[in-house]
């Protein structure tokens, strides 16, 4: 049984730390970033094709946003744990990418003809790769609605310093820009050094790049998806 810290926001880290514990694992909710929707009227969706999803926070921050609305669109989703949360929230023609930004963007160039309206991207105040420069690359007009802030904690967690003190075999790291705050927190908490015992579990190689160096081991997932994710984390426990 391994230690294994889940940086995920609180919403999605419960199913994450129970896919761990099925493995075998001792998870320990870490999250490095609360989501907060930002208000406002609902969106004006005239003149657009489709909508784009990067994330399951996107999508119920736009199910907020839109409370009560038809929403009689297609949705993009990113990858299958999105496309699962926009489903559970009651839209109901959603398609999943199965990967990333870069997935994201091929999905619409398969569906979507650039002269049928405008994408719109549900985002976040943070965003990862060029979905918008793809999309504009291939004659696209792009949109972009922020619907929410993750923002950043101010401190690691008393109880993940402890973890890390006391020998954490590994950390999960789903961004960039977890990956890089992780590495800050640690520093600011003094426990830098304890990385040397860490194997960090990344979602992709932009994650890994961003996480530093000194780790034990860096793990990068074959696809960018939670499923791939596991099998990593399985694989490196059956070592």
């Amino acid at each position: 049984m391994a230690r294994i810290l889940v940086t995920r926001p609180e919403r999605d880290a419960a199913a994450t730390a129970a896919r761990l514990r099925d493995l075998g694992h001792d998870p320990l909710i870490t999250p490095l970033m609360a989501v907060h929707f930002l208000p406002g009227p609902p969106l004006d969706l005239a003149g657009v094709q489709a909508l784009l999803v990067t994330s399951a926070n996107g999508a119920r921050a736009l199910a907020a946003r839109q409370a009560g609305s038809n929403i009689p669109l297609p949705v993009l989703a990113v990858g299958d744990a999105t496309a699962r949360a926009a489903r559970d929230l009651g839209f109901a023609d959603v398609e999943s990418a199965g990967g990333d930004v870069d997935d994201l963007a091929r999905l619409a160039a398969e569906r979507l003809r650039p002269g049928d309206g405008a994408l719109l991207h549900v985002a976040g105040s943070k965003v990862a790769g060029d979905l918008a420069g793809m999309l504009a690359q291939a004659g696209y007009t792009y949109r972009r609605s922020v619907l929410y802030d993750a923002r950043p904690v101010a401190a690691l967690p008393q109880a993940a310093q402890a973890v890390l003190a006391d020998g954490a075999a590994g950390v999960l790291l789903y961004s960039p820009r977890t990956a890089a705050l992780f590495r800050d927190l640690v520093l600011a908490a003094g426990l830098d050094g304890f990385v040397e015992n860490l194997t960090a579990f990344c979602l992709s190689a932009n994650v890994a790049g961003r996480a530093g160096a000194g780790w034990r081991r860096v793990v990068v997932a074959a696809r960018p998806t939670e499923p791939s994710l596991m099998d990593a984390v399985a694989e490196w426990a059956s070592e």
